[in-house]
């Protein structure tokens, strides 16, 4: 079955996953298991010789063969410099490969835990982590993955959702306010930020992409890296409070800068940044509606108190930009 916008995975059965391994050089002895994924379908598949790998499934249509392989050729290059990151297998001399009208890549099995961000022994481990790959990401550039910027994160989303009908009648012109004044902040944010050095991004660094072992941490998921300002890799382990926020800042940093340099300017983009992020999220979620796992996994999605929720939360962003950013 080929994939549609409309239900993508409709043909993503057991028997494909199996398939498709096996047409790449795998087989599996029939047990698998589907991991959390939204955006595309993860698999973890035991194999015939005892082991166990990782099959991603991309979500058709949303990246290019060339942006897949410039992913791919980035994970590889920091995986070859020792750099703890998960980066598909080489079977064939491809790491994308193509099954009945889906494309995966196959990765090894990497276990780990949720890492105790409360502890800056922790958040400086990572924080020295984080500096390898930017030391690495500042070296080239991505030449067809996109950046991360204001119109692709901002403005595009906006006018999306503006014109998706999905915002009730009687709150539209206040959510449609309100993200204006939070763009416009956000640009007056870049704009008190001054220039920066925009390199080669995990560009989804929460804690969830980041596995915790005895043996320190290792990332995972590079699938939204794009280009743009270091503190985008930064910002998301740090909690919500602000002295909190100082403390773990200040421990990421002390690792990370014993590998690279970081620009403080950019400190001023953390609010900016978060703010793009709910305003894509938001449009993310809505794109992906007629994807039967999207209506399953965020139930609350598009009632009257979720846009209430986001006008509010819209609000504070802008007043969050407002005050002086982290030191």
């Amino acid at each position: 079955m080929t994939p549609n916008r409309s239900r993508p995975y409709a043909g993503l059965t057991p028997d494909t996953v199996l398939d498709a391994l096996e047409h790449a050089g795998l087989r599996g002895d029939g047990r698998m298991l589907a991991l959390n994924s939204y955006e595309n379908r993860v698999y973890q598949v035991n194999l015939e010789d005892g082991t166990a790998v990782v099959a991603k499934f991309y979500r058709p249509h949303r990246w290019s063969d060339a942006q897949l392989a410039e992913e791919h050729a980035f994970a590889l290059e920091l995986e070859e410099r020792e750099i703890p990151v998960v980066a598909p297998l080489r079977l064939s001399g491809n790491t994308l490969h193509r099954f009945a009208d889906f494309r995966f890549a196959i990765y090894p099995r990497r276990g780990g835990r949720a890492p105790e961000l409360e502890d800056e022994r922790v958040l400086e481990w990572i924080g020295r982590f984080i500096g390898r790959i930017h030391a690495v990401g500042a070296t080239a550039r991505f030449a067809v993955r996109p950046a991360l910027d204001i119109e692709s994160f901002g403005e595009e989303p906006r006018d999306w959702l503006l014109a998706s009908g999905l915002i009730p009648d009687d709150l539209h012109e206040a959510w449609s306010g309100i993200a204006d004044v939070a763009l416009g902040a956000v640009r007056d944010s870049f704009d008190r930020a001054g220039p920066f050095q925009s390199i080669r991004l995990h560009g989804d660094c929460h804690s969830g992409n980041v596995l915790w072992t005895d043996a320190g941490p290792h990332f995972v998921d590079l699938d939204d890296a794009r280009s743009g300002p270091a503190v985008q890799d930064l910002w998301m382990l740090l909690p919500g409070d602000a002295v909190a926020a100082v403390k773990s800042l200040r421990a990421v940093l002390a690792g990370y800068e014993q590998f690279h340099e970081f620009q403080r300017n950019e400190l001023a983009l953390i609010e900016a940044l978060r703010t793009l992020r709910l305003l894509h999220y938001s449009a993310w979620i809505a794109r992906r509606w007629d994807d039967p796992a999207f209506p399953a996994a965020f139930p609350w999605f598009g009632t009257h108190r979720y846009w209430q929720d986001r006008i509010l939360e819209l609000r504070e962003q802008v007043a969050a930009m407002q005050e002086p950013p982290l030191s």
